[in-house]
């Protein structure tokens, strides 16, 4: 599609008639009277005029006002910018950049949630409610980091959810160590925030962090990371899950729950401008995504920008042609 940024400055085209036929003719300096200096001249008129040149004159005339308005018309369409828009792109700058920051030590498989009659562990139930927050923000850049002793970048920030979706699924409990080394989870999270390229702005990059322990582990202590956090500027939601009550199943097989670091968990949220939830089942776990879906709402709002390509170099490389052919024909003429 072809658009016009001056389409306004068409009218000039009418400037030519309106000179030719509104303006009284420019008189010589002589008036009317015709001046010819040399008596050789006469004979050229004689012969002019015996060839048919007198009655060409005015054709000639005409031929010459054509061409100067075709010439005057292609600058007059430079002058108009016309512009080729191309197909649209989506905007991005208007999404949100969210990284799921998720616990995914040995604890993880205690199975204090329950569904429809059946107890789950805690991993299979954050899989589902995640994987479900993750499907209602298809505009927003979303990014996964799991933890246990050590903390791993499994999905960078991407628009592609069904990719995320399946490393969510596919992850188990304890694949990152037995430990809880939050602190570390906290900095990688950050690191990778600031380090990605500036697609949004600080406020709209989100960290929604989940654990059910406290940070027992790590080169970096939980105090420096939410310290770190707070000069950083980016919001962290923090989730507390786990019922905390004793399961002798859990004992049987040996799998040990350290406490939840509900304190830690409140200030860093608090001193991020975020919200600290705390989810004991299921229900609870599912309503704690969907307040953060509340809090952070998509932008629903499509914005396009159309690629503009500027054509107004084509008519003014015509016009030059058209000027310099009349130019040269001027002077064989002339010769």
């Amino acid at each position: 599609m072809i658009e016009f940024r001056y389409p306004f400055m068409i009218v000039l085209l009418l400037l030519p008639f309106l000179v030719r036929y509104l303006l009284p003719v420019v008189r010589g300096m002589y008036g009317d009277a015709l001046k010819v200096p040399f008596v050789k001249d006469f004979t050229q008129i004689e012969t002019l005029q015996q060839k048919g040149g007198a009655s060409s004159a005015p054709i000639k005339s005409k031929t010459a006002f054509w061409f100067l308005f075709i010439l005057w018309g292609l600058l007059i369409l430079a002058a108009m910018r016309p512009q080729q828009i191309g197909e649209p792109i989506r905007l991005k700058n208007d999404s949100r950049d969210i990284l799921m920051v998720m616990d995914i030590s040995t604890s993880m498989l205690e199975t204090d949630f329950s569904y429809q009659g059946k107890w789950l562990d805690r991993l299979t139930a954050v899989k589902a409610v995640a994987s479900d927050f993750i499907k209602k923000r298809p505009a927003d850049r979303m990014g996964l980091i799991l933890f246990g002793t050590r903390a791993y970048l499994q999905v960078p920030l991407t628009f592609d959810k069904s990719s995320l979706n399946e490393v969510l699924w596919s992850m188990e409990a304890g694949m990152a160590g037995n430990s809880t080394s939050i602190g570390d989870a906290l900095g990688l999270a950050l690191k990778n925030l600031r380090q990605e390229e500036a697609t949004t702005d600080n406020q709209n990059k989100i960290i929604i962090l989940l654990t059910d322990g406290e940070s027992n582990d790590g080169s970096l202590s939980l105090p420096q990371a939410i310290e770190l956090a707070e000069k950083e500027g980016v919001k962290v939601y923090t989730i507390g899950v786990g019922s905390g009550s004793f399961s002798l199943a859990n004992a049987f097989f040996g799998i040990k729950n350290s406490p939840l670091d509900e304190e830690s968990l409140k200030t860093l949220a608090e001193k991020t401008k975020g919200r600290y939830f705390r989810a004991d089942d299921l229900k609870g776990l599912v309503s704690v995504y969907q307040a953060i879906d509340k809090l952070e709402p998509e932008n629903r709002e499509q914005n396009f920008v159309y690629p503009r390509q500027e054509l107004y170099y084509w008519p003014l490389l015509a016009a030059f042609i058209l000027a310099s052919m009349m130019a040269y024909a001027y002077r064989r003429r002339r010769a």
